[in-house]
């Protein structure tokens, strides 16, 4: 029940049932039993998720002390585990950290799944953001491009994962000032979307929003402002929908119409 509260967006429903059934698990096998663990894991996540980051610490470290005993550093729940930490330090700003995980995680998965994995491919693109934000532009290049490969290969050109790391590659490129390259990639993404998704469920996918509104700062970058004008509203109408009028990330839209 925890796991379908949270995947309903139901946070504090999924808290109760997590925690309810924790308390369960640790009375019937105690601390260190795999079913304890998998919960506290989960419950990291879902701290996570509430941006209750030192609380979801304190579980992943939990549930990594108490997967490494079970199990060893090598198993696949370890270094999801190891993976998941990555991510909470990428969101805490302890970037040497977060990478060190992500290495750790990454040099796992490729021993116990292969490079071809998609849950490795999915630490090599963490990575890839990983370097971004640290400004290492040709490290982060190289890890999307071998990500984007791996998930062509595992799930086609039109997958959402592949077209995430499609995305990003057009963040990365507009940042490198290759233009050209971030639009190609941009419109590559939003029509992948637009096919995968269909042109209803486009309208409000929050990484299909996340393009169209990359494109439009493209645009008004390069002095196209009716194109800029017409995805910034196009973004702006899906965000509406999904996050609500006023919100913050509107508001920035609207100003960014205005400087148009």
């Amino acid at each position: 029940m925890g796991l379908l509260y949270a995947d309903q967006g139901k946070l504090e429903e999924a808290e109760k049932m997590y925690n309810r059934a924790l308390q369960g698990f640790q009375k019937a096998w105690g601390p260190d039993h795999t079913s304890t663990l998998s919960t506290v894991n989960n419950l990291g996540l879902l701290y996570a998720d509430q941006g209750k980051l030192e609380e979801a610490e304190k579980m992943y470290n939990r549930a990594l002390q108490g997967y490494e005993k079970a199990w060893g550093p090598d198993h696949t729940s370890t270094l999801s585990t190891v993976n998941n930490l990555g991510l909470l330090y990428a969101d805490q700003g302890k970037l040497e950290e977060a990478e060190k995980m992500y290495n750790r995680a990454l040099q796992g998965k490729e021993k116990a799944w292969g490079p071809d994995h998609t849950s490795t491919l999915d630490t090599v693109g963490n990575l890839g953001n990983l370097y971004a934000r640290q400004g290492k532009l040709e490290e982060a290049e190289k890890m999307y491009n071998q990500a984007l490969q791996g998930y062509e290969k595992a799930w086609g050109p039109d997958h959402t994962s592949t077209l995430s790391t499609v995305n990003n590659l057009g963040l990365l490129y507009t940042r490198q000032g290759k233009l050209e390259e971030a639009e190609k990639m941009y419109n590559r993404a939003l029509q992948g979307y637009e096919n995968a998704l269909g042109p209803r469920r486009v309208r409000t996918f929050m990484n299909a929003l996340n393009t169209v509104e990359n494109l439009a700062a493209l645009y008004a970058e390069t002095g196209r402002r009716e194109a800029a004008r017409e995805m910034y509203l196009r973004a702006r109408i899906g965000i509406e929908e999904v996050l609500g009028s006023g919100c913050e990330r509107c508001e920035r839209i609207t100003a960014a119409i205005g400087n148009l």
